[in-house]
């Protein structure tokens, strides 16, 4: 698979109050055509300044961002719009104009990029239709909930045909729900149209719902990268782990263990699964062959890209050598380790 975007070293410094701002250091990316790529951060980490350096509205101090073969960071004046028709763009708060309705705000970059009337009615009602919003072509942004002006946006943003789409916390603004059917419209962008989107947002929940790969990022830096499926599985830095706890909640924490020992005397264990099947009734089979009882006293297993992944913390009830045989089995169905009693 071609690469869409790269990012090759691209630093970014501000002056804020006469006070030096690292804002990007050092930031190598690479993002695959076709793919939804997540950046996921804290405030402050610099993931929509590294976004917007996608489309030059940010320029790096020191490095390139190269897109589609075209070091967009060094584009000037008619280059450097050309290269902008190619990549939409859908924000936080909608920047829809507001004097326009609907359809004038979808078909305006259209008429930017000086497409013929005609070409422009097609499309534009193409898009209303995708993002079901046909029925309001003659209403104004006034008269839309936040939901229906993440859409105009949506349809905006694709009005140019582009390959590359930029999300910058698109679905912040809006209620679970909402957030729900807008990233099921970019995810039938992605699939439809085939574009590949570079999506910003402070919420892992988003990212386990749409994106195949993800790079964290801390203090203008890039922590940790890799496929959904291995980020939320196993995460390495610090930053990536309490971002993914914050969702999953599959290991307790130190109260709630030694809650658990408090009220569970049985032997506990930490079943660690991983990349198996999810119709695979392990646990049950071993249990049934040792004669053995078990009780999930704590976490969960999640999908993610058809496989299972998570951490169960279970008590293990029986004979003490059946409750023995049943951990070998256990460990080598999968990874284990043993929670002792203080």
């Amino acid at each position: 698979m071609s690469t869409a975007i790269s990012f090759e070293g691209v630093s970014k410094t501000f002056e804020v109050k006469g006070r030096r701002v690292d804002a990007l250091r050092d930031v190598q990316l690479e993002v695959e055509r076709g793919t939804v790529f997540g950046l996921v951060g804290y405030s402050g980490a610099g993931k929509s300044t590294l976004l917007r350096t996608v489309n030059a509205l940010e320029r790096p101090t020191a490095g390139r961002v190269v897109v589609d073969g075209a070091v967009v960071s060094e584009l000037q004046g008619a280059a450097l719009s050309r290269a902008r028709q190619r990549i939409g763009m859908i924000f936080q708060q909608f920047n829809l104009l507001q004097s326009r309705n609907v359809y004038r705000n979808v078909a305006y970059p259209l008429a930017l990029a000086g497409v013929p009337k005609a070409e422009i009615v097609d499309r534009v009602e193409e898009l209303l239709e995708f993002v079901g919003l046909t029925d309001k072509a003659l209403s104004y942004p006034a008269q839309l909930s936040g939901g229906q002006k993440q859409r105009v946006g949506i349809a905006r943003a694709l009005a140019t045909r582009p390959d590359i789409l930029l999300s910058d916390e698109a679905t912040s603004a809006l209620d679970p729900q909402t957030t729900g059917e807008v990233l099921d419209l970019l995810r039938r962008a992605n699939a439809e149209y085939g574009v590949t989107i570079l999506l910003v947002t402070h919420e892992m929940d988003v990212i386990r719902e749409i994106a195949d790969r993800v790079a964290v990022m801390q203090d203008g830096q890039v922590v940790e990268t890799g496929s959904v499926y291995d980020v939320f599985s196993a995460p390495l830095a610090a930053t990536t782990q309490r971002f993914v706890s914050s969702v999953l909640h599959h290991v307790p924490g130190a109260d709630a263990l030694e809650r658990i020992k408090r009220v569970h005397h049985g032997r506990l264990v930490q079943i660690h699964v991983e990349n198996r099947e999810s119709n695979d009734p392990f646990l049950s089979r071993i249990a049934r062959r040792h004669d053995v009882d078990f009780n999930v006293v704590y976490g969960g297993v999640s999908e993610l890209q058809s496989r299972l992944f998570g951490t169960l913390t279970v008590e293990l009830l029986g004979d003490d050598l059946d409750v023995e045989a049943a951990i070998r089995d256990i460990r080598e169905a999968t990874g284990v380790s043993e929670l002792t009693h203080a």
